[in-house]
Order: structure tokens, then sequence, then C-alpha cells
């Protein structure tokens, strides 16, 4: 098992232990903003499993059927998630409008406030490693699962600064419209999940940043060659995608042409993470002359 899987399966005990405390804290007080909270836990709890399998699934090397491996299933992975976010948000909001028509004073609101918090502790320190440990191993589901949890940091900070004031102000209706607060935060924080998500589906290319050094790579690794054009890139859960067509002179003999394109994965390779690079070899008439030229 490897390392992403281990976090995966992390994330599944830490969301069952902060769920257990964040419903003890909706049990003690009643409060309708810490039902949310609650609720948002058991998305959590569920996506860290579908966050463990679609890892799990990733890791499966490539056969006939996947020649490319399966690293996309983190990206489902990912989309289902931001889908049950926006659930959960549809929920609270029921709960939110419930509760403004009949808002009620909360039961012990201190001890109930303390152990929301100390679930909320809980949360902040795996949503930081989960976020650093995912972009380091480049896994789209562990990185998703993440910055859904540091939301839920965000707004359980929110709702437990709101709620200390409904005791000392007595406006039980607080309780709902923090609860409220929190599903449109919530709703905000799925759709962005689903865009990033879709956006990996849909073979986006890499950032402008990295293109630009990709391109410097080529230009300064491809000595012997003419010049390069067609350059494609894609995103795939970890992996990289370079393709290329490579000019080089006519008389060029085979051996050589191989040497050059060594040359160019070993260089793009250092640069770029769990790459994948494709390169296309042709004869000199094929030159575009508005492509990358080599140095």
């Amino acid at each position: 098992m490897d390392k992403i899987q281990k976090l995966a399966i992390g994330s599944i005990f830490v969301g069952t232990v902060v769920f257990v405390l964040k419903y003890a804290a909706y049990y003690i007080t009643g409060s309708i903003a810490l039902y949310s909270d609650a609720l948002e836990s058991i998305i959590n709890m569920v996506t860290a499993v579908a966050a463990f399998l679609a890892v799990r699934l990733s890791a499966a090397p490539a056969d006939a059927n996947h020649p490319y491996g399966h690293h996309k299933v983190e990206y489902f992975s990912a989309v289902l998630e931001g889908v049950l976010i926006i659930v959960a948000a549809l929920a609270i909001l029921r709960e939110a409008y419930f509760g403004f028509l009949s808002p009620k004073v909360m039961d012990a609101p201190m001890q109930g406030l303390a152990i929301n918090a100390g679930a909320s502790v809980i949360n902040a320190v795996w949503s930081w490693a989960l976020i650093r440990y995912g972009r380091r191993l480049r896994s789209p589901a562990l990185v998703a699962d993440g910055r859904h949890l540091f939301t839920d940091v965000v707004t359980s900070a929110v709702v437990i600064i709101g709620l200390l004031l409904v005791p000392l102000t007595g406006w039980a209706w607080l309780d709902s419209a923090l609860a409220a607060m929190v599903a449109v935060n919530i709703l905000w924080s799925g759709w962005g999940l689903i865009k990033e998500s879709v956006g990996g589906l849909m073979d986006e290319a890499l950032p402008e940043t990295t293109l630009v050094r990709v391109r410097e790579i080529i230009a300064l690794n491809a000595e012997g060659a003419i010049e390069a054009h067609d350059l494609r890139t894609r995103h795939a859960g970890r992996m990289t995608f370079i393709d290329f067509h490579l000019v080089v002179p006519g008389a060029m003999s085979v051996t050589d042409a191989h040497d050059i394109c060594d040359r160019l994965e070993r260089a793009l390779k250092s640069a770029v993470e769990d790459a994948l690079i494709t390169i296309h070899v042709e004869p000199d008439n094929k030159a575009k002359h508005s492509g990358i030229v080599v140095l």
C-alpha cells in the first residue's frame, strides 16, 4: 500500500472521529448550525471512502483496455465529492428554513461549542496534511478532500463565533442564519471542486508557466534537431502527458535522432514529475517554421 492510499485510509478514520464529536455537540445543544456541521462531516466520511477507492483503482497498472492507465479515476472521485457537498448544502438549507419558522435557544451551548471546536482542530491539522501531501504526490482526490476539510474548518470557526453571540444577545434566529450561511459556503465549495475535476476529465493543458518551462527545455536540449511543433500536454491524475513533433535533418540516422529524443525525455522528466512523453520524429521537409526553434 503506497502513501496515497494510507492517507486516504487516514481520512476515513479522521472523518469518523470528527463526525462523532460534532454530532455529540449537536445532540447536547440542539443547534441547527451545529447539525449542519455534523451533516457535512457525514459527507466527509463518504467522500473519504470514495477517495480511497479512487486512489486504489488509479494505482492499477495499464492494461489492454486502458493503455494509458487508470489515473483519471481520481477525478471521478472529486466530482462525486462536489455533488455530495451540494446535496448536503441543500439539506442544511431545508433545516435552516424550518429553524427560522420556529427558532429556539440552545441547550448547554458552551459545552457543545467546546466539543465542536476540538473536532475542528483535528480537521484543520488533517486538511493541511492532505493538501500538502496531495500536491506533492499529485493526487487530485487527496487535494479535493483536503480542500473540502479546510472549508469545513473555516465554516466551523464562523459557526462557533456566531453561536457564542446567541446566549449573549438572545437572538435565537442567529442559529438558523448561521446554518444557511454554512450551506451557501458549502455550495460554492462543491461547485469549485466539480469545475476543477471536470477540467481534468476534459484534458486541460498544463498551466502556462509550466508550458513555458517545457518549451525552454525542448529548445535547450534538442541540439541537432531543427524545430519542434504541435506541442500538446494534459494531466491525468498524477501523470502528465507531453507529446510533440520533432523535425530533424532528412539525412540524420535513426540512431542519432533516437539519441536526441532520449536526451529530451531525460530533461523533461527531471523537470516534470511523472511525465509520459511521446515524440514523433519528422524529416526537415515537414518543418512548419512556427514551432519551437532549437537553440
